[in-house]
């Protein structure tokens, strides 16, 4: 894994986008005061995740963004990435879970971006992720938070003016042992919410238990009472059986019966209605035949008293032309029977007051026709001297009246037939109402049937009612039996019943009331619910207890893997320093020409009162590091008696020292030799000649010597839009300026 490339824009001075190959081993960066150069330097420290303002010469993440000039606008973010060669697949990175996360990439880039509102975006090969990841995945690198790759003018004492345990926690960072430290971290907050998990855990338990308990004494008296619901699960079973049977045959009973009824019913009914129209239809037909006849016989009698009528006058006639023809003839004066007169008179009289009502012409001509016959006799009279033949006459009256006898015996006749026709009508119609009375009788037992049967039907409605109460009570004692029994009461369905009952169902009733009453006594009524509830609780208790063991196993768990940690830290550290102390002679020797330089872990006593299992007021032993120093020719051992270049040289055989135990893949140089001579100068060159072997290095610098190490030039200048420029230099003009 090597360094690529580093892009800038809008970060400080740098308002375009400005990129830097890192193609050589030794890069070197040079520039004037004030052109921007120390910027570079802290893009390094923006990118990899620095949080300290101050480190990068700022207060707030505004200060980052370029601010514009004269000739530029202000940018409105400042962002800076930087590319990695990945082929190796050496950058790591794992999940909260401990999973390793798919880096599978030949180019590993991070960046970072600023607003002017302060927001910080952390970018991994363009997905936003945390500064905590940006931070594991450089460690995974051995690149840390400490800074320790970035070695600025000013800083490179920084380690000889730390305090041990600050010392300690540098080298930790410098060895690889900052993801231990993490981890224990990790560990010890994921231990915290453990125990804060167990806590809750236990107070859950604790306000758990006397619910438990109580439900469980409940589960004890059902258990008791169990043999109580057996009994009356036995006698309900009897007893519902036959309940049901009981039920079942009454309905199929009134069912049946209601058919029936309704059936007679539905029969009777028409035959009621059809009665009472075919009697009155058959004594209307009488009745109007009855009518007809009479109507009939009465205008026989009429022309019958016609005829009689008209005999009597013939007969009164004949007796008077006897008699007149009897009497002597007279001459010139006749003389006319009163009799005969008023005979004439009255036959005359009633021809005329008959013709009078007659409306029909051909009913009156007839009528006339015998007046005229009537005056003609009569005018006879007065005939030849008052002589009449008479022989003549009486012939014609007597012919006369044996055709009007002969009339009258057909008129007697027929009045005689209409007699019998409306003699047998009469008898027909007595025999109608007869038979009307007999169907009467028979429509009013029909009609006291029909009521007899609707009163019947009635009551067996009322009897349905009932049964349906019956049934009502049957499915409610059944509902309350299994809340008694639970759902094996309805196994009552498959009972056998016996054929001798050894209790009647009312005692059968009342001995299940007895033991109702008990079960209700000891709380059995929601016996289903509440074992429900308890054999909830009771899981959810050994549920709790369970996770009580899981988070009594994981506290164990992370506490061994603190501890395993803390001895893994403990080893590589002693190794750590065993190498460090091995290459700081080396180059403390180079650059002092002799003298010896060695790191000693030392221990403090320190008041911990936050650290666990610790009393008030104890000592707890801290490691830190201290640095010894002998210079050649001199006795100078003491680190505040060193003057500033000495410190100076110190400070970077130490860092070259630290860097080489495990490289990082570069190491940034800002103005570390700015207080070298020319003769130290050379051994500087040497030292990065020898680092860059196994780390690329970016150095920022004034000294020839060290320029004339570097393959690659980067001149920083500022343009006259007063933003930062670089300008390339290879090696071979490198060389030329550096001479």
């Amino acid at each position: 894994m090597r360094l690529k490339s580093l892009e800038i824009n809008g970060f400080k001075s740098f308002a375009k986008k400005t990129s830097l190959d890192f193609e050589s081993p030794i890069v070197a960066v040079v520039g004037p005061n004030g052109s921007g150069k120390s910027n570079v330097v802290e893009a390094f420290r923006f990118v990899l995740g620095e949080q300290s303002m101050k480190s990068m010469r700022g207060k707030a993440g505004l200060d980052l963004i370029f601010k514009g000039s004269k000739t530029l606008s202000k940018s409105s973010r400042a962002g800076v990435s930087i590319y990695f060669n990945n082929s190796d697949k050496i950058f790591k990175l794992t999940n909260e879970g401990g999973e390793a996360i798919d880096l599978n990439f030949d180019t590993a880039s991070i960046g970072r971006e600023v607003y002017s509102d302060g927001l910080n975006k952390y970018i991994l090969n363009g997905s936003e992720v945390r500064l905590k990841d940006i931070n594991n995945l450089l460690s995974s690198v051995n690149i840390g938070s400490s800074g320790h790759h970035i070695i600025s003018q000013g800083e490179a004492d920084r380690i000889l003016n730390a305090s041990a345990k600050d010392r300690k926690e540098m080298i930790e960072d410098a060895l690889g042992l900052k993801i231990y430290q993490y981890k224990i971290k990790e560990s010890e907050r994921k231990l915290e919410r453990t125990i804060n998990n167990m806590k809750e855990v236990s107070l859950l338990r604790r306000e758990n238990a006397p619910h438990l308990n109580f439900l469980k004494k409940q589960v004890e008296k059902f258990e008791k009472a169990k043999g109580m619901q057996e009994e009356l699960l036995a006698l309900y079973q009897e007893y519902l059986k036959r309940e049901s049977i009981h039920l079942e045959t009454e309905n199929k009973n009134f069912v049946s019966e209601k058919n029936k009824t309704e059936e007679e019913i539905s029969k009777i009914a028409p035959q009621i209605s059809e009665s009472e129209e075919n009697i009155s239809k058959i004594e209307n037909i009488k009745e109007n035949e009855l009518k007809s006849f009479e109507e009939k016989f009465y205008e026989i009698r009429r022309v019958k008293s016609e005829i009689e009528r008209k005999l009597g006058r013939i007969e009164g006639m004949i007796e008077m032309e006897e008699r007149r023809t009897a009497k002597p003839k007279l001459s010139e004066h006749i003389s006319v029977p009163r009799e005969e007169l008023e005979a004439f008179l009255r036959e005359s009289n009633e021809y005329l007051e008959e013709a009078m009502y007659m409306d029909v012409l051909e009913n009156i001509a007839p009528l006339l026709g015998k007046i005229k016959d009537i005056l003609n006799r009569f005018a006879k009279h007065f005939k030849e001297g008052g002589v009449v033949e008479v022989s003549s006459q009486i012939t014609e009256l007597k012919e006369t009246r044996e055709k009007v006898l002969m009339e009258m015996g057909k008129i007697e006749a027929e009045e005689k037939k209409l007699q019998e026709s409306i003699l047998k009508v009469k008898g027909e119609i007595a025999g109608v109402v007869a038979e009307e009375r007999e169907k009467e009788r028979e429509k009013f037992a029909h009609k006291v049937k029909f009521q007899e049967l609707s009163s019947h039907l009635e009551l067996i409605k009322v009897k349905e009612e009932n049964l349906k109460k019956e049934m009502e009570t049957f499915e409610t004692e059944i509902q309350e039996g299994s809340v008694l029994v639970g759902t094996e009461i309805l196994q009552y369905k498959n009972f056998e019943v016996p054929e001798i009952f050894t209790l009647s169902q009312e005692e059968q009733k009342r001995k299940i009331e007895r033991i109702k009453i008990k079960l209700e006594d000891v709380g059995a009524g929601g016996e289903t619910e509440v074992m429900k509830e308890f054999e909830e609780v009771k899981e959810r208790d050994l549920f709790l207890a369970k996770e009580m063991e899981d988070l009594e196993k994981s506290i164990e768990s992370l506490r061994v893997l603190m501890v395993e940690l803390k001895e893994k830290i403990g080893i590589e550290f002693e190794e750590g320093i065993r190498k460090i102390n091995k290459e700081f002679q080396e180059f403390f020797t180079l650059m002092f020409g002799g003298g010896t330089g060695h790191l000693t872990v030392i221990a403090e006593q320190k008041k911990k009162d936050e650290e666990e299992n610790v009393e008030e007021g104890e000592k707890a032993p801290e490691t830190g590091i201290e640095i010894n120093v002998s210079l050649p020719h001199k006795k100078v051992k003491e680190l505040h008696a060193l003057s500033g270049g000495e410190r100076s040289l110190t400070s970077i055989a130490l860092l070259f020292a630290m860097s080489q135990v495990n490289p990082p893949p570069f190491l940034v140089l800002d103005e570390t030799d700015a207080a070298l001579d020319e003769a130290n100068s050379r051994k500087f060159g040497d030292m990065l000649e020898k680092l860059s072997k196994h780390s690329q290095l970016v150095v920022v610098t004034h000294n020839r010597e060290t320029m004339s190490r570097a393959g690659v030039l980067y001149g920083v200048t500022v343009g006259a839009d007063g933003a930062s420029r670089l300008l390339s230099v290879k090696f071979d003009e490198a060389t030329a300026i550096a001479k």
